[in-house]
């Protein structure tokens, strides 16, 4: 039986690291919706590089996430029948991964992402392939991770929502990528099955439909919706969870370093978090694994790289600083 299965896309994710005499220019506030990277129109852009990884996405960085913290872990996807898809396989068995529910798709292709890095932030082009999606025997895994399927999921999303319904005893983690986000509240039935929500800040804006709330507020009425307990991330100033009575903030790990490149921080929170919590740490606990695991991924490319052992984590817990000790509000 796995402890751990995630359910979601996989992507390649092909990083061009941007010269800084690239004339790429940064406009706006860094974490705000307006912040912008604008290039010179029709010219020739330089590089540094470009490194190629298989296997990532937000579904299979957390079954990676999980199997380096000890726990049987597998990944549902459905990937395409080219050398991307088996890559993708690949790389996730040298990881540890079950990869036996990921299925090669005749005729599809592997999505691909093409992230353009310039200093240590990036943006992303994506394309997803349209999967024809069937859920298979997935069993009772003490957890089910459910992350960013592709926008032809509709059918999907109801047979992933009678699973859940029929297995009480499977505990239930939603990190909602773009494609669950837009649909707002209408997986509904995820969120009153939810057993620990993560987003955002902005995401669980667009989720309520309101951009205009602070945090205190986000977090209840997102646990309305039915969340056990709900997590927003609120970039370098850290993240909160609301459990329905105590409020508990947590600070970002301080960075031994300047983050090299920032793919991946909420995927290594979200699913380090779940994976404590499986390993049968309480939630302050839990925060303080995501955090840690979240700055040793920015400290890599890509968001697998950086991902530490239960080891190492706790190694980082002893000499971290008091104020990083999670309290309830």
């Amino acid at each position: 039986m796995h402890d751990f299965v995630a359910i979601g896309e996989t992507d390649t994710d092909v990083f061009i690291r941007l010269e800084d005499e690239s004339g790429a220019q940064l406009s706006g506030m860094p974490d705000a919706l307006d912040y912008r990277m604008s290039l010179p129109f029709a010219a020739k852009i330089p590089y540094e590089s470009a490194t190629i990884i298989s296997g990532v996405g937000n579904a299979p960085n957390a079954a990676v996430s999980a199997a380096r913290l000890g726990l049987r872990s597998a990944l549902f996807a459905h990937v395409g029948d080219d050398e991307g898809g088996r890559n993708t396989i690949e790389s996730l068995k040298e990881h540890g991964v079950d990869t036996s529910l990921v299925t090669p798709e005749a005729g599809k292709k592997t999505s691909h992402s093409y992230i353009l890095w310039y200093k240590q932030d990036r943006t992303i082009l994506r394309r997803h392939e349209n999967f024809s999606y069937t859920l298979p025997d997935l069993g009772s895994p003490k957890w089910a991770y459910f992350s960013a399927m592709g926008s032809k999921a509709d059918d999907f999303y109801n047979h992933f929502a009678d699973y859940i319904e029929q297995h009480p005893q499977v505990k239930f983690a939603f990190q909602p990528g773009g494609n669950e986000i837009g649909l707002g509240t209408r997986l509904g039935r995820f969120y009153k099955r939810c057993d620990i929500f993560f987003s955002n800040v902005e995401e669980a804006g667009q989720i309520l439909g309101i951009q205009t709330l602070g945090i205190s507020e986000l977090l209840k009425r997102v646990q309305a919706l039915g969340p056990k307990i709900v997590v927003i991330t609120d970039g370098p100033r850290g993240a909160y969870a609301f459990d329905g009575t105590n409020t508990y903030p947590q600070l970002p790990y301080p960075d031994p370093k300047p983050p090299f490149e920032r793919t991946g921080a909420g995927d290594a929170f979200a699913s380090t978090v779940v994976a404590a919590l499986a390993l049968g740490q309480d939630l302050p606990t839990a925060l303080q694994w995501g955090a840690v695991n979240s700055m040793s991924v920015v400290q890599q490319v890509g968001a697998q790289k950086g991902l530490l052992t239960r080891e190492k984590i706790e190694e980082y817990l002893k000499s971290a600083p008091a104020e990083f000790e999670t309290k309830k509000l």
